[in-house]
C-alpha cells in the first residue's frame, strides 16, 4: 500500500503552462503519474504536450477529468489563491511546490483549511511519491524503490540522501513526503505519522527534522503515546548558532526554542532512534527492520 497517492490518483497541475510547471509535469507523466489536466487562468482550451487539456479553473478540471489531486507551480504572490481554489474545489490532496509564500498568506490558508477534508502538503516542498505508482512534485523518481519504509521530511535534499541509501541496500519506500521548509505548512509530522501507523505495508518510518518550531517535539509526543512501528530520526542544523536561519524560512531558533538538542532529546525520550549524521540512514533502517520484517514484506507483495 501507500499513503496519500497511488496509481489511481488523478492529478491537476496548476501553472502547467509555465516553465517549471511544464517541465515537472512532463517528468511526472514520464514516471507514470496520471496528469489529467492543467490549470492556467486565461489559457483554457490549450493542450499540454498535445494531449493534456488546460482549463481556466480547477473546478472545471475536476468535474471534466475526474481529478482528485493538484500540484501547484505558480508564483508566490498568487500561490495562496491557487491553494484555496484547489481546496474549495474539494480535491483530496493539494501539493504546493512554490517557495516564498508570505507567512500572512499561509495563516489565511490554515484558517481556510479548517473543517475541510483536503490534505495540503507544502508549500516549499519537493512533493509526494509512492514509488512505482505516483509522483507529484520535483523529486528524482529514479532513486526510489517500492518497499516498506515511509519517509517524512522537512528537507528535500536529505530525503534524497535517505532514499538513495535505502535503495542501494535494496530496501524500498512506501511513500516519501516532503513537509516543506516554511514556518507554516499544511501538514505536520504528526498528521502523516497517523497515516503510516495504519498502513499495513509500512513497517518503519524515517523522520527528518530541522531546527526551528515545535513540530518535532509534537511528533515525539505522538510516537510515545500511539505509534507502534520503529522510527528513525535525524535533526538537521545541529551546529547552527541561535538566531541564524539555515536555508529554510522555518529553520530558525528563536527565544531559546527549537534547538537541535531539544528536538533530539524529545525524540530519544519517545523511543525514536536518533542519528548523529545522515550517513547512518541505511544501516540503522536496515537494523530496525530486521530480517523477519523484510520477509513479511516480501510475503505481502503481489
Amino acid at each position: 500500500m501507500s499513503v496519500l497517492v497511488n496509481s489511481q490518483t488523478r492529478v491537476i497541475v496548476q501553472g502547467i503552462t509555465g516553465r517549471e510547471g511544464g517541465f515537472h509535469a512532463g517528468q511526472c507523466m514520464a514516471y507514470g503519474t496520471q496528469i489529467v489536466a492543467g490549470v492556467t487562468p486565461g489559457k483554457g482550451g490549450q493542450l499540454f504536450e498535445e494531449k493534456v487539456p488546460v482549463y481556466n479553473r480547477v473546478i472545471d478540471a475536476k468535474e471534466k477529468e475526474g481529478a482528485n489531486a493538484s500540484c501547484i507551480f505558480v508564483p508566490p504572490p498568487v500561490a495562496a489563491d491557487a491553494i484555496m481554489e484547489a481546496v474549495d474545489a474539494g480535491l483530496d490532496l493539494v501539493v504546493c511546490i512554490t517557495e516564498g509564500i508570505p507567512v500572512l498568506d499561509m495563516i489565511k490558508i490554515k484558517k481556510f483549511l479548517c473543517g475541510r477534508t483536503t490534505v495540503l502538503i507544502g508549500p516549499n516542498c519537493p512533493g509526494v511519491i509512492s514509488p512505482g505508482s505516483c509522483k507529484i512534485g520535483i523529486m528524482p523518481g529514479h532513486i526510489h524503490k517500492k518497499g516498506p519504509v515511509g519517509i517524512i521530511s522537512r528537507s528535500g535534499t536529505l530525503t534524497y540522501e535517505a532514499v538513495h541509501q535505502l535503495t542501494q541496500l535494496d530496501i524500498g519506500q512506501s511513500t516519501c513526503i516532503g513537509l516543506g521548509g516554511d514556518p507554516i505548512v499544511g501538514s505536520s509530522f504528526t498528521d502523516l505519522l497517523k497515516l503510516f501507523n495504519t498502513d499495513e505495508e509500512t513497517l518503519a518510518v524515517v523522520l527528518i527534522g530541522e531546527i526551528g518550531g515545535t513540530a518535532e517535539e509534537e511528533a515525539a509526543a505522538y510516537v510515545k503515546r500511539s505509534f507502534n512501528k520503529p522510527v528513525i530520526g535525524f535533526i538537521a542544523g545541529q551546529t547552527a548558532p541561535p538566531g541564524r536561519r539555515m536555508g529554510h524560512a522555518g529553520a530558525i531558533i528563536a527565544g531559546g526554542r527549537g534547538t537541535a538538542a531539544q528536538k533530539m532529546s524529545a525524540w530519544k525520550d519517545a523511543g525514536i532512534t536518533v542519528l548523529e549524521n545522515p550517513a547512518q540512514f541505511g544501516r540503522e533502517i536496515a537494523a530496525a527492520l530486521g530480517a523477519a520484517a523484510l520477509r513479511q514484506y516480501d510475503a505481502q507483495k503481489p
